[in-house]
């Protein structure tokens, strides 16, 4: 199939092809657009969640989240973002935005189960940052478990926070806690980049269980059936490095992970759960840790798990809406 005029790197392409959903990954790329339509626009100053992933001045890959009040995030024009918001400074990309960087961004709605995926390169700007889009598009709602965040309303008392952490922990492999938090998780997000730091950020849902913990440097989680696009996947053809952030939606905290990954594409059943739908799986070699604490606003609604969620052998049962 041609490659002219494809929204697609060389590496997407190998991963559609490896997974010969070649065709259809055509047909999905219309909806990359460059330009933010008015729908979008308006979506995007309701939204008080956005996260992002960049590479840092070592090319490791974070992923965290950016929070505020509806309004926050805010199109400027047809292709740029306002965001007033910056990581904070123990985040692992507080340096990186401190100058321009090329950034991976998902806003997501999980009341709604809407998200947005754009792409860009952002500035600082103010207390925020200004991102000079070149890639936006749409995405399902599969696999989000719907969550209502707290009231934003300043009267409403503030959620006990006894269980957050009391401070910045950083390391190089899970502890026993951050183990229990990944094993539990519904949802992470997972940044990835190409050979020339061009980044992306994904949603990645199930029931828990279904981000296996392998070892305290190793995980693992099946990729399930999407859009055919397979831009994490490809982008990790080319380069292999990814982050992940996992959110503690009780506590607010957020875990922050570096490292290395490997997809395995013919994994079956073998592979745990959810793999024999599509033989693909990814591993994931942990390489670095921070967990931050206070990053999300804490006691957002128990999960609705999605419809979609395959089952998790072993986990028991979760009650999809």
């Amino acid at each position: 199939m041609s490659t002219v005029n494809s929204p697609y790197h060389r590496g997407e392409r190998e991963a559609q092809e490896r997974a010969g959903l070649r065709r259809k990954a055509e047909i999905s790329g219309r909806a990359i657009r460059g330009t933010v339509p008015p729908v979008a626009a308006a979506f995007l100053t309701e939204q008080r969640l956005l996260v992002a992933g960049a590479a840092d001045e070592h090319g490791e890959v974070w992923a965290t989240v950016l929070t505020g009040p509806a309004g926050f995030l805010r199109a400027e024009g047809e292709r740029g973002l306002a965001v007033a918001a910056r990581p904070a400074p123990a985040d692992p990309l507080a340096s990186v935005l401190e100058r321009p960087a090329h950034l991976g961004m998902l806003a997501i709605d999980t009341a709604t189960r809407r998200r947005m995926r754009m792409n860009g390169t952002a500035r600082p700007e103010g207390g925020g940052l200004l991102v000079d889009l070149d890639q936006v598009v749409a995405n399902c709602p599969k696999y989000i478990q719907r969550r209502v965040p707290p009231a934003a309303d300043p009267g409403t008392p503030p959620v006990p926070l006894a269980a957050r952490p009391a401070r910045v922990r950083r390391g190089e492999r899970l502890d026993d806690g951050q183990r229990r938090l990944v094993a539990g998780a519904d949802t992470f997000f997972v940044a990835t980049a190409d050979e020339h730091g061009r980044a992306d950020a994904s949603h990645r849902g199930g029931n828990p269980g279904f981000l296996q913990v392998l070892s305290p440097t190793r995980l693992r989680w099946p990729d399930y059936t999407g859009n055919a696009m397979l831009l994490t996947l490809g982008n990790l053809l080319v380069n292999p490095r990814a982050g992940l952030v996992v959110p503690d939606y009780a506590t607010g905290a957020t875990l922050h992970l570096t490292g290395t990954a490997q997809i395995d594409w013919g994994a079956g059943a073998a592979g745990g759960p959810g793999s024999a739908e599509t033989g693909r799986t990814v591993e994931f070699t942990v390489t670095g840790v921070t967990e931050l604490p206070g990053t999300l606003p804490a006691g957002w609604s128990p999960p609705e798990f999605s419809r979609f969620n395959p089952a998790v052998p072993g986990a028991g049962s979760a009650s999809a809406a």
